[in-house]
């Protein structure tokens, strides 16, 4: 039994079209199911709950120092133009009482950063969960990436990049956990082998 195709895929058949292109000829025939897959893969954020991705590995401890995970790798989907924006993001907290296993850190950029966004809110909503779930003392997150929309058509900057950071509890007010948080982010890791 054949499975029904994506709704998105007679969308870009369409676009393929406009773009004075043949959706049937050799090289674009299956591209509307491609297409149609990688958009799908690229959005399943939407599909996750963030706090459910948290939730499952809370733990109680009486850590109180800084807990940093940096040079977490992400890919995300600009919502302006559906152009690529890919790079690094940070992610710190002081802990208040509970901690959170360290790969559920990732996986919540992963979960942010596969939908359509842009980066100042990819880096609002990492720190807007972590700080509604583990209610830290504070939360630091710094993201720092390359858009092909900047760098494939309009201003075609080939050497800008972003960075955003947003900055909650102790980490807003107090300058040298700030301070530290930064310092930390600033040293790139040397192979550990």
């Amino acid at each position: 039994m054949s499975q029904a195709p994506d709704p998105i895929e007679p969308l870009v058949q369409a676009l393929l079209k406009e773009l004075g292109q043949d959706p049937h000829r050799d090289g674009l025939e299956r591209t509307p199911a491609r297409v149609a897959g990688s958009f799908r893969f690229l959005t399943q954020g939407y599909g996750q709950d963030p706090r459910a991705i948290l939730n499952g590995a809370l733990f109680d401890a009486d850590y109180d120092e800084m807990v940093l995970v940096k040079d977490i790798d992400f890919f995300s989907l600009c919502e302006h133009h559906l152009l690529p924006f890919f790079g690094r993001v940070h992610v710190a907290y002081v802990p208040r009482g509970k901690i959170v296993g360290l790969s559920k850190l990732p996986r919540l950029v992963e979960m942010f950063s596969r939908r359509l966004q842009v980066q100042e809110r990819l880096t609002t909503e990492i720190a807007e969960t972590i700080e509604t779930v583990l209610r830290p003392q504070g939360v630091g997150v710094v993201a720092e990436a390359i858009h092909l929309c900047m760098k494939m058509r309009g201003v075609e900057q080939q050497n800008a990049f972003a960075v955003t950071s947003s900055m909650r509890g102790i980490f807003a007010d107090d300058p040298k956990t700030r301070s530290e948080f930064m310092e930390l982010i600033r040293h790139r890791k040397e192979a550990f082998a």
